[in-house]
């Protein structure tokens, strides 16, 4: 395995990191039990939460090290913190690094969401599907062999990519449905207006 097979690798991780972190939140956020659902008993749904996005964050960020060991790649630390002036797909990797940074700004707004209040931590804590998007770009966009071939969205690496992407979606579509339903079941039994007779007509 070349260091540049790592890199790529390490990237393929995060994204099913950050794909797990997100399903996990939006279970959460219709209020999942995993006591009345699989797997049927008490298990901290949080923690696998934080769990996740903690991972997320640690490989994300050793990603591009190994680029460092690539004599092909000719990366410095300086490109790597700040791409866009890297010698290989500066506008790529350049959308990798900023979902790094966006995932540092979440994290560390969620270990302090207490002081920061929760509506000002919901509204921060959005900026996971930023993180999720850049990361998709990136695995989508980028060269891992750095070679200049054109990418082939076939790709085993890249479908992985696209399944997780859509695996998102999907898992999104079905959260918004529902929250829907409840809203929906409070108009069709909302009391009607006084002008319409209620009941027996007498």
């Amino acid at each position: 395995m070349t260091a540049l097979d790592l890199s790529a690798d390490l990237g393929l991780v995060a994204v099913g990191f950050v794909t797990l972190n997100i399903c996990i939140g939006l279970l959460i956020s219709v209020r999942y039990s995993p006591v009345r659902f699989w797997p049927l008993r008490p298990f901290d749904v949080f923690w696998l939460h934080r769990r996740t996005g903690y991972c997320t964050l640690a490989v994300t960020a050793l990603h591009p090290l190994p680029l460092l060991l690539a004599a092909r790649a000719s990366f410095r630390v300086l490109d790597i913190a700040l791409p866009l002036w890297s010698p290989s797909q500066p506008v790529e990797n350049t959308m990798g690094a900023a979902a790094l940074y966006l995932l540092v700004v979440v994290i560390i707004t969620s270990i302090y969401r207490l002081r920061l209040g929760r509506h000002l931590w919901k509204r921060l804590h959005f900026l996971t599907y930023a993180v999720a998007a850049g990361l998709f770009i990136h695995g989508l966009l980028t060269n891992p062999k750095l070679d200049g071939s054109r990418i082939d969205p076939l790709d085993g690496e890249k479908v992985f990519v696209e399944s997780c992407f859509g695996l998102i979606v999907i898992a999104s579509i079905l959260r918004a449905r529902y929250r829907l339903r409840p809203r929906a079941r409070k108009r069709v039994g909302a009391t009607p207006p006084a002008s319409i007779p209620v009941g027996p007509l007498e």
